[in-house]
Formats: structure tokens, C-alpha cells, sequence
């Protein structure tokens, strides 16, 4: 397979689906972040732990992790090891043309990882070898100029997705041994995301988690790599973003996902996705 190196985009260029092969001998700067798409990261070696919303995976080569437009993650990766990995970026119109044709929802293990307590799948040696081949075969269909290459592109990666989606039902209890996490932090996630448009202000949340501030920022900032001001801003911006791909007014998109200040909105919002908000409404 066609190895590439690592480039810090987390847009799509591609209407249903992107493949990468990443690879690196020196571990990149990957700072924690979120895009309006789905993702499977197929791990292949390295040094790596990988956080996704709080919780901290130890990650075994074949490890398999999904992750939906909500969620912030990031790769903390040590050196020692050559980091490689199959990432696969998936676009909501894609399993709507799988739903369409084979009346199949493919995001169903996506969305119950996101609300059970992790997005890890382990398959057994089989498995990740089925994997691997059918990674190789889209490799080779995308780069082929030969009549009905995206059609095999298509066809491999559905294949890939009924393996993963069946790897994740079947899947060991014994993963959650390499999960790291913190039962107030991941309370504190739940609560933020369930008020995001109303006052969350370290002081609130000390005194509703009838924690200390110092503790609290401390305890939210291990478990998930971000402050928790930084963390409340991402998850705004997010839904912002979102109103916005939906046709939301800009002034509205501001409003209702709870920002005060229109001028600090559109300052934070072209820094975290590189666009003004009347733009992004086009893309």
C-alpha cells in the first residue's frame, strides 16, 4: 500500500469517502480536534495512546477505533516505534447510499459506542488480516485508472465496514483493561454536553460537581488534553458549525450555541476552522 505522509487536514475533499495510509518515523504534533464526518482509525504500529473524549486507549496493533462528528480526540504518540496507521473518513451521504441500497445502517456501531463506555474493537487475528487484504485491495483500486476502479473502491471498503461492524458486536469485554479514565471527568463531559448553550463557568461546575476549581481544571485537563474553557469552546464552535451546513442564519448559528458575543464568534470561529462563517456555509 501506498504509504503518505501525515498532513494536518481534517476536511474532506471527497464527496462519500477518503482512504489514508499514514506513516511516520518521528511522531507528529496532533493537537485535539473534531470533524463533520466519521471516522475509523485501523492502527497498524507505534508507541500510542489515543483519547477520545476523556478516556485514554492503549492502543495493540489491529486495534480498531471509531469516532463520530461529536467527538474530540487526539493520537499522544511516543517515540521508539514508526507510527502507522489506516485512517478512513466516512460522510453521513455515504451510508445513506449503503442504507439505500442494502437497507444496512452502518453507523449503528458508531452510535452505540458513542453513548456505551468506549469506541475500541480489538478483532481477533482473522479478523485483522481480512482487514489488512481488504485495506491493501482499495489501495490498489484507487490508484488504478482501469474501468470500474471506484466501483472495487466502493465495494472493498462496504466489505471492510460489514467486518468492523461485526468485529465491534463481537468484540471482548477485556478491551476496557486498556482504557484509562476518570468517572467525575466523564460526568462532567455528560453534563456540559447536555447544557452547552447555558452558563458553564468554572464556578458553576465546581460547585455543581462540589469539586474545587483548582482540582477540577486539573483533573478535566489529564483526562482530556484541553482546559475546560477550551473544551466548552470546541463543543460551541461544533454546533455552530453544524447550524450553519444545516442553513442556519450566521447571527442565529451565534445565539443558539451559546455565545454572547458576535464579534468573539466570528474571531473563534475562523481560528478553529480557517473560515469566516458566511463562508463556511458554502463549502
Amino acid at each position: 500500500m501506498y504509504k503518505e505522509k501525515f498532513i494536518p487536514r481534517q476536511f474532506m475533499t471527497e464527496r462519500y469517502y477518503e482512504f489514508h495510509h499514514f506513516y511516520n518515523e518521528t511522531p507528529p504534533a496532533v493537537e485535539s480536534h473534531q470533524h463533520p464526518f466519521y471516522e475509523i482509525f485501523f492502527f497498524l504500529s507505534g508507541n500510542v495512546n489515543y483519547v477520545i473524549e476523556g478516556r485514554n486507549y492503549k492502543l495493540r496493533p489491529g486495534d480498531i477505533l471509531l469516532t463520530s462528528s461529536t467527538d474530540l480526540h487526539f493520537s499522544d504518540v511516543r517515540p521508539g516505534k514508526p507510527y502507522e496507521r489506516i485512517v478512513i473518513w466516512l460522510a453521513n451521504d455515504f451510508f445513506e447510499y449503503l442504507k439505500y441500497f442494502y437497507d444496512e445502517d452502518f453507523t449503528a456501531c458508531f452510535t452505540d459506542a458513542a453513548t456505551k463506555d468506549h469506541r475500541l474493537i480489538r478483532p481477533d487475528s482473522q479478523c485483522i488480516a481480512q482487514l489488512r487484504q481488504l485495506c491493501t485491495n482499495m489501495s490498489k483500486a484507487r490508484s488504478s485508472r482501469e474501468t470500474g476502479s471506484a466501483a472495487l473502491t466502493t465495494a472493498y471498503l462496504t466489505e471492510f465496514l460489514v467486518y468492523v461492524s461485526r468485529a465491534y458486536y463481537d468484540g471482548p469485554d477485556s478491551v476496557k483493561h486498556d482504557i484509562t479514565e476518570s468517572g467525575k471527568v466523564n460526568q462532567m463531559i455528560t453534563y456540559i454536553n447536555d447544557h452547552i448553550t447555558e452558563e458553564l463557568s468554572l464556578d458553576h461546575l465546581s460547585s455543581r460537581f462540589y469539586t474545587s476549581k483548582y482540582y477540577l481544571g486539573r483533573q478535566f485537563k489529564q483526562f482530556t488534553g484541553l482546559t475546560l474553557y477550551q473544551y466548552i469552546m470546541k463543543k460551541r464552535l461544533m454546533m455552530a458549525r453544524d447550524m450553519l451546513r444545516a442553513g442556519s442564519p450566521v447571527m442565529d448559528a451565534c445565539l443558539w450555541s451559546g455565545f454572547r458575543d458576535y464579534s468573539n464568534f466570528l474571531k473563534a470561529f475562523k481560528r478553529e476552522f480557517g473560515q469566516n462563517p458566511s463562508k463556511y456555509t458554502k463549502i
